[in-house]
């Protein structure tokens, strides 16, 4: 399988106008919960058809997906959005977080709705996807990795240890409110405010802060990198070209199409969240995808 790299500008796209001009639906599917050794999971599902599960990445909701999810649906496949452990309607009481625990909860989850899935992850949950994939070939029927990290990125001990001071638990939440903004560089999602102020709510309750404190510091994607050799599942990278979380994020996107002989697509005007900045286009590259993955499978 070729390699193909494709850089989709949101003037050409049909589905611009309906989505950027439309708030997603305030209420949605009930919560549900999936019950795993040392805690709850949330999640909700609505649909009919193939099992495709949304992961969001660290210091997200599951409402991250509140897009792409409807325009699934709305395709015919059957969507479950999940909660990271620690994170929204999910428990606090887990003592492991990062890419190794992500994967566990993630194919249980799998599991329990019955497999096979397409995992669709962002960022630390694109690294959880990718040991899925690798471990569990035949619950896997497709990854998208969104803005992922699928490897440690370079720093120095410096900036480590700058990270690490930022991320303690008594202003992680302040401290995060502030950041995000950056993080959707490009064109804000329309909702970007009321999406804020629902994260930062969600950091401030007891316990929260400091689940995801602990994320930030256990997170490390190298079994993440140890996994892509084993990936067999067909596979869709998405980046956003403004992405600041990766010094050249079209030369990250292609070193991982390269490694998983995955179609890459680079989303203009979009950073590290291109499923709600440019949901249009990020809606249009993944229901390509899962025709063709799903086709194969």
């Amino acid at each position: 399988m070729n390699v193909t790299l494709k850089a989709i500008d949101i003037s050409q796209t049909a589905m611009q106008t309906s989505f950027m001009n439309t708030k997603p639906a305030s209420t949605g599917p009930a919560t549900r919960y999936l019950d795993r050794p040392e805690g709850k999971i949330a999640y909700e599902i609505q649909g009919d058809g193939p099992l495709v599960v949304l992961v969001p990445g660290m210091g997200e909701l599951r409402s991250s997906y509140r897009f792409l999810a409807p325009a699934l649906v709305q395709a015919g496949y059957r969507v479950a959005s999940t909660d990271l452990r620690g994170h929204g309607d999910s428990d606090t009481t887990f003592s492991s977080y990062g890419d190794v625990a992500t994967a566990s909860d993630v194919h249980a989850l799998i599991r329990d709705l019955g497999a096979p899935a397409v995992i669709i992850g962002n960022s630390l949950a694109a690294g959880a996807g990718v040991i899925v994939a690798a471990e569990h070939p035949d619950d896997v029927s497709g990854l998208v990795l969104v803005g992922p990290f699928v490897r440690n990125p370079k720093a120095g001990a410096v900036m480590q240890a700058v990270f690490r001071a930022m991320m303690a638990p008594l202003w992680i939440a302040r401290v995060w409110k502030a950041y995000l903004p950056t993080l959707n560089a490009g064109r804000k999602p329309v909702d970007f405010d009321d999406y804020l102020a629902d994260v930062f709510a969600s950091l401030r309750r007891p316990a929260y802060g400091k689940a995801f404190s602990q994320t930030t510091r256990q997170t490390d994607h190298a079994p993440a990198e140890a996994a892509l050799p084993g990936v067999s599942a067909p596979t869709l990278v998405i980046m956003g070209t403004k992405d600041p979380d990766f010094p050249d994020p079209a030369a990250e996107a292609r070193w991982i199409g390269d490694t998983l002989q995955a179609e890459v697509v680079l989303v203009e005007d979009a950073g590290h969240y291109p499923q709600a900045q440019q949901p249009e286009v990020t809606s249009q590259a993944v229901l390509g995808f899962l025709q063709t993955a799903l086709h194969r499978a």
